[in-house]
């Protein structure tokens, strides 16, 4: 029987890249969905995760980073985070512990102060700092928008992760279920495959290669045994020269790639995972309207 006073609604991870709303998100919801790394702008599209215990519901929404955009890929990257501060009941703005703000937190800020929506201000990293200097962060941050609560946090340690449920729980209206709740994500499996391969590459590749990388699922079918799935994929990079870089020596880079996000996978759908990699350039598909839409970057729920 479902609670009287269940809670439900949508909570919206963002701030500026790499900051480890990713992160955060897997750890709330028990699961890896959304891919992580060291490099900005790891997460491209706008995620959707479900978060389901007996008080309510929360539907988590990861979006990228907010940048100053460079190309047409930027453009819809920055537009997907913005679009979901109108959409949603609770903004979780996430900051690293810092006694400096600075312009991208400010311009964050700017938009925050424009919105009628709760905003719960998140320090992430506090495993990274002293106790003293996340006080500091709190009265640098505090005067700068009205917060609802500050919840300290480590994403990567789930330090003080049931304090930050409770407060969103505490901001979100009674409401329905929107989703069963055996839900975890509304992303379609092929996409998870395709990011989680992404993922691997970004670790694996020098700074300037993943920037320019898209993957895309061109075959993904189970063996009518049951006990293997077949997924061929294809990395896209824009230059000649990177995906030589990608292949690697003899395709030492490639092999790299596809074995660690071949375990991954198989965590995943829970079965055995034949994969092959291969490599295409694609010149400047970052500002491709067509190839951005193809390669799994549709604004069309913007």
């Amino acid at each position: 029987m479902q609670n009287e006073k269940y809670r439900s609604g949508f909570a919206t991870l963002i701030g500026r890249p790499n900051v480890g709303k990713s992160t955060l998100m897997n750890h709330l919801i028990g699961q890896k969905i959304a891919i992580t790394s060291k490099k900005p702008q790891t997460t491209r599209n706008r995620i959707q995760t479900v978060y389901t215990e007996d008080r309510g519901q929360i539907v988590f929404l990861d979006t990228p980073g907010i940048h100053k955009a460079k190309n047409k890929l930027g453009e819809f990257m920055v537009n997907a985070a913005q679009d979901a501060l109108r959409e949603v009941d609770v903004i979780l703005w996430l900051v690293e512990p810092s006694k400096f703000i600075g312009e991208g937190d400010r311009l964050i800020a700017e938009q925050l102060g424009k919105s009628n929506t709760p905003v719960i201000l998140v320090i992430n990293k506090i495993d990274t700092v002293k106790k003293e200097e996340i006080l500091t962060c709190i009265n640098a941050y505090k005067d700068i928008l009205q917060f609802v609560d500050i919840v300290p946090v480590s994403a990567l340690k789930g330090e003080n992760q049931k304090v930050l449920l409770d407060v969103i729980f505490r901001n979100l209206p009674e409401g329905p279920m929107y989703f069963d709740e055996d839900t975890i994500t509304d992303q379609p499996e092929r996409q998870i495959v395709a990011e989680m391969i992404r993922e691997k590459a970004l670790r694996l590749l020098g700074d300037e290669i993943p920037h320019g990388i898209a993957v895309v699922i061109d075959r993904m079918k189970e063996r009518t045994e049951g006990s293997m799935m077949d997924i061929d994929a294809t990395i896209i990079c824009e230059r000649d020269s990177h995906k030589g870089i990608i292949i690697g020596k003899k395709g030492a880079m490639l092999k790299n790639i596809g074995t660690r996000a071949r375990e991954d996978i198989e965590g995943l759908l829970n079965v055995h995972v034949n994969l092959k990699l291969f490599v295409k350039v694609k010149k400047d598909w970052r500002d491709s309207d067509i190839l951005i839409k193809n390669y799994g970057y549709d604004n069309k729920e913007q």
